[in-house]
């Protein structure tokens, strides 16, 4: 077993080229950094605890994925959850994807509209680029129910989403 500090270097090394990554997760799941930032605080002392037994796994970010998933979950499964409605808006950032045409604020607002489960699919399999089956494992469910929570999405999203968002082969 390595010493405290052999430990603690190996998650901090992990932590610094990880932390950014799963920030974005953390905000799009959440749709506000203050409660990503929360979430992604609970996440990491989880990973932490679990450090020795997890950094021999094949994916140390899956897991913290899934805990991101599973506390996200669990968050707005509480009562006083369902009662609050966030409001803050995200504040206008530089992206420097040559493919964003700057529609991409607005769609996220669109997502932020999903129940958890179908965001949380969106989310991995769109914005993480998971396949479906790395998406299932992450989410503890089959690769049927992705496919279906995400058919479920993306008709959501193509209803309520304004024109003006749509590709323009689908107009």
């Amino acid at each position: 077993m390595p010493s405290t500090r052999t430990r603690d270097a190996e998650f901090e090394a992990w932590l610094l080229v990880r932390q950014p990554a799963l920030h974005r997760t953390a905000w799009a799941l959440t749709g506000n950094p203050h409660d990503a930032a929360d979430l992604l605080q609970t996440a990491l002392a989880k990973v932490y605890l679990a450090w020795d037994r997890v950094r021999e796994a094949d994916s140390i970010d899956a897991y913290a994925r899934r805990i991101l998933v599973n506390e996200h979950t669990s968050l707005w499964r509480r009562a006083f959850k369902r009662r609050e409605h966030t409001t803050y808006k995200v504040p206008e950032t530089p992206v420097d994807d040559t493919y964003d045409d700057g529609r991409s604020q607005a769609l996220w607002s669109f997502v932020q509209t999903l129940s958890p489960r179908q965001r949380a699919v969106v989310v991995l399999r769109y914005y993480e680029e998971l396949s479906e089956a790395e998406t299932a494992e992450v989410l503890g469910v089959s690769v049927g129910t992705v496919k279906s929570q995400c058919s479920r999405a993306l008709a959501h999203l193509r209803d309520r989403a304004p024109r003006s968002l749509s590709p323009e082969e689908y107009r």
